[in-house]
């Protein structure tokens, strides 16, 4: 729902929490809380000019609620992008009388619409800056007769080459784009650079084309042009030619690649490359949520290889990745071994070791930021040294442990406090709106839980003695924070009928007398009740359903 909607547009009401249903109800179901929610708050009911003004507000409420969920269309809107989606431009000349899908076609069509109206207003950038550093030194030092004296005691540590590339779209249409790209390299004090411009145009829902002009110093102007087609919904087909122009003449060259879904999680790939360097690759690839397995054989020249490579994906909140590759071929062999791992919301930190004959060791570090890649790859030995390789795998680890607990982690967490103060502050006005509507609502709850408690106790039923909800401080090492709790006895007593207590898998902060005391913070529902004169006690997560009573929630009286 977020995705369809600005980030900005976020719904605070939930009607499936209000009334106290299941996303699922039926129209019974939501009649039946709703009945019961007008007998709480219907203004007729009340008599004290204030509690009537309490009251009015409350049953209109509720009565939005109903009327939003008893209806398919709006309720088809709501359940796909919330509150907010019955709002969008131009929906009110949708026909009544349309289906749920119907409904949401033409919401899409409305949110298209908006899209091209921003059309213009957006571009993609994309980076790339690569250092190369030479520290070949540290490992390969000279014999102490070459050294130069004046510094033979210090490693030479050079940077001896840089890239630097930068792309932007212009969307032109809905259908075209411009894609500007250009590169700056140097190596070993020579240097050049390159600018291309694409043309892309979407011809169908199957396929596009482009057409590409670049021009520079390093290897000439060149014409081409690529053209990407879906044959069928598993078989793919993308072609491309081009034209170089040099001081040897024109060379023409072209590439091919099919591609193929062979099941679910795997693509097979058959690519001919012919020009300056031909080749013919065939590789598998297979990409599941735990796992990314990669398999390619190449003929050609000059390069000829065998490659496999796996990585292992980590299901935790960092998508930390460990991954590893052999290659072999007429260049030699060369195995490599990593890691990779989140650290902020828009950066992921990565090292690889590269371990090659003849190319030696070689330690590489990425890092990307948001839509910049950051690239230094450090040579370190042409040798197979142990020394090397010990230190290219220990070096990053222990530099990145100490990196994350003096730096990262402390960071990580004042951007977290930040971020929620934030959303404390844009949000106050809404809590203490919520706030008086729950104070309300349990004033106008008062006489029906008298008699709800009277009739349960009549007959040994259930008994809502407290109930609290918000934050909890359980842990022990988190004793310095403050709980922030409200107290909920009375909201929850008026939702009990027949001696049960029913709550839907929906956030508890949207029901009648509550409201969000902690916001963007992890919440719980505490509740102590008593259930024919026998003590019990529960907790329950936020969206977590919730029935009571039950066996196990019985306080044993030895404890």
């Amino acid at each position: 729902m977020a995705s369809a909607l600005d980030d900005d547009e976020i719904d605070n009401d939930d009607f499936y929490s209000l009334l106290n249903v299941r996303r699922e109800a039926t129209q019974d179901e939501l009649k039946a809380a709703y009945r019961r929610l007008c007998m709480l708050y219907h203004p007729d009911k009340h008599r004290d000019p204030e509690l009537k003004t309490q009251a009015e507000q409350l049953f209109n409420l509720v009565h939005e609620a109903y009327e939003v969920l008893s209806d398919p269309q709006a309720r088809a809107i709501y359940d796909i992008y919330g509150k907010r989606g019955l709002d969008v431009d131009g929906w009110e000349v949708v026909e009544r009388k349309r289906t749920p899908t119907e409904i949401r076609e033409e919401y899409e069509r409305l949110q298209r619409e908006r899209e091209e109206r921003r059309l213009h207003q957006r571009t993609n950038p994309q980076g790339t800056i690569s250092v190369g550093i030479d520290a070949t030194d540290l490992f390969d030092r000279y014999e102490e007769d070459y050294e130069d004296g004046a510094g033979g005691g210090v490693p030479h540590v050079e940077i001896n080459k840089m890239n630097i590339s930068q792309s932007i779209e212009a969307p032109l249409t809905t259908k075209d784009t411009a894609v500007l790209s250009g590169s700056l390299s140097t190596h070993n004090g020579n240097g050049g650079g390159t600018i291309n411009l694409a043309l892309r145009r979407v011809t169908s829902p199957k396929g596009w084309g482009e057409v590409e002009f670049e021009a520079g110093d390093t290897n000439g102007p060149h014409i081409g042009m690529k053209i990407f087609r879906n044959l069928t919904p598993r078989f793919v087909v993308t072609a491309q030619c081009g034209l170089r122009f040099s001081s040897r003449g024109v060379r023409p060259g072209m590439t091919t690649v099919l591609a193929r879904h062979l099941d679910k999680n795997t693509m097979g790939y058959l690519q001919w490359r012919w020009g300056i360097q031909s080749s013919m690759n065939t590789s598998i690839v297979r990409d599941t949520k735990t796992s990314h397995f990669a398999f390619a054989m190449q003929l050609g020249i000059p390069h000829t290889f065998v490659m496999l490579s796996y990585q292992y994906k980590f299901q935790d909140d960092d998508q930390t990745k460990i991954k590893g590759s052999v290659k072999s071929g007429f260049f030699g062999t060369v195995v490599e071994y990593g890691a990779e791992r989140k650290i902020s919301r828009h950066s992921v930190l990565g090292a690889t070791v590269s371990i090659g004959v003849p190319q030696g060791v070689s330690l590489k570090i990425k890092l990307n930021r948001a839509s910049q890649t950051y690239f230094f790859p450090i040579h370190l030995t042409d040798q197979l040294l142990p020394s090397a390789v010990f230190y290219a795998t220990v070096g990053p680890l222990v530099f990145y442990l100490a990196m994350h607990r003096l730096v990262i982690r402390p960071y990580l967490l004042a951007q977290k406090e930040d971020d929620l103060e934030k959303h404390r502050e844009s949000s106050a006005s809404n809590i203490a709106k919520k706030k008086q509507e729950a104070e309300s609502a349990i004033l106008l709850m008062q006489e029906s839980v008298r008699r709800i408690i009277e009739a349960e106790e009549s007959r040994m039923g259930l008994i809502i003695l407290n109930a609290w909800y918000g934050k909890f401080v359980t842990d022990n090492s988190r004793k310095h924070e403050r709980a922030k709790v409200i107290d909920v006895t009375v909201p929850l007593q008026c939702l009990v009928k027949d001696s049960k207590l029913i709550l839907t898998e929906a956030t508890k902060a949207g029901l009648p007398g509550f409201y969000d005391p902690c916001v963007g913070e992890e919440k719980s529902l505490k509740v102590l009740y008593q259930f024919r004169g026998v003590m019990h006690q529960v907790l329950s997560g936020d969206s977590e359903a919730l029935r009571i009573p039950k066996q196990s929630h019985r306080i044993d009286a030895d404890t």
